[in-house]
């Protein structure tokens, strides 16, 4: 396998609307996804992906500030009877908001297809990270890309696992 093509971080991701999009397509690909079970929107083919696809799973965190349910599409890589998510944000500065969410609350929901599975999720430690991260780049090679795009910003690894 060759080395993942280094890409410049996009233009358009200094702009304030940037995360605004990716709010509106994040909810687009959950209402498709929830409508056809996960039958379209289960694999994503963007970047590295475009070919074979990468799983997509729905992950809900409950809002810290508004206590409301809150879900968006996440690749996924499973880990035996984990599931492993990427807070990656496309390489943007900040973490995202699901991110902070499960911080506060770790008790998520991820559906893949039409299962729903309650869990309890946490960072990966350094050591864990450092272990995982090879695995998720091998399934989604952008990984490397964003982690150089958001700075000084440790992208975490997140893993859940059964409640």
């Amino acid at each position: 396998m060759s080395a993942p093509k280094i890409k410049p971080r996009p233009r358009a991701y200094d702009s304030p609307w940037m995360p605004k999009f990716m709010k509106v397509m994040g909810k687009t690909h959950v209402a498709v996804y929830r409508a056809t079970g996960g039958l379209i929107g289960r694999r994503f083919h963007v970047g590295s992906a475009w070919l074979r696809g990468v799983p997509v799973c729905l992950f809900t965190t409950i809002g810290r500030k508004s206590g409301l349910p809150r879900t968006m599409p996440l690749l996924y890589m499973r880990d035996g009877e984990r599931i492993v998510v990427v807070a990656s944000q496309g390489g943007l500065p900040g973490h995202p908001q699901w991110y902070l969410n499960l911080r506060a609350n770790p008790e998520v929901v991820v559906q893949i297809g039409r299962k729903k599975r309650r869990m309890r999720a946490r960072t990966a430690d350094e050591a864990e990270r450092a272990q995982l991260w090879p695995r998720l780049l091998k399934i989604y090679a952008d990984f490397d890309n964003y982690q150089r795009w958001a700075g000084d910003r440790v992208i975490p690894v997140v893993i859940c696992e059964p409640a």
